[in-house]
């Protein structure tokens, strides 16, 4: 009888071990309450973090991290792009793990990630990875937008 208690406690265990792992393994985070407008933003629809990308011209968003490599190498090109072209297209730096709500909103994979919207808020084209400028200037002739700089 000894023996039979010790092993329906050791399945009742098992049990409970089980549960507790399928349970974290399918929870999802609550929203964080203090980043509400970019954890309802809609995936096709740019954040809102900043007022500044929130204009009538086309916008390049870039998602990625301070810490990660490839998103280094791209910060320069970033910054020359947004004060070259800050007539013609917006650009802007979103960082996921300072803010992982918006590696959701967005359905994020890799770092970084490079989403190109219209100037309604409509998704054109996403691009994973390291991007250079000269394919990201190509790309927006691509998607038909006018990269001649206004006067």
């Amino acid at each position: 009888m000894n023996q039979t208690w010790k092993i329906v406690i050791v399945v009742i265990l098992i049990i409970s071990i089980i549960t507790v792992m399928t349970i974290k393994r399918n929870h999802i985070p609550e929203p964080n309450p203090t980043n509400t407008q970019t954890t309802m933003a809609k995936v096709n629809e740019p954040a809102k973090p900043n007022t500044a990308i929130n204009s009538n011209i086309p916008k390049l968003i870039d998602l990625g991290s301070d810490t990660c490599i490839p998103c280094k190498e791209m910060a320069p090109i970033l910054e020359e792009l947004k004060t070259e072209y800050a007539r013609v297209f917006q650009v802007q730096f979103l960082d996921i793990r300072k803010d992982p709500p918006l590696a959701d909103v967005y359905n994020i994979k890799l770092m970084p990630t490079q989403i190109f919207f219209d100037a309604s808020g409509k998704e054109l084209y996403r691009h994973e990875g390291f991007y250079s400028k000269e394919d990201i200037l190509a790309k927006w002739k691509d998607l038909g937008i006018d990269l001649e700089l206004p006067e």
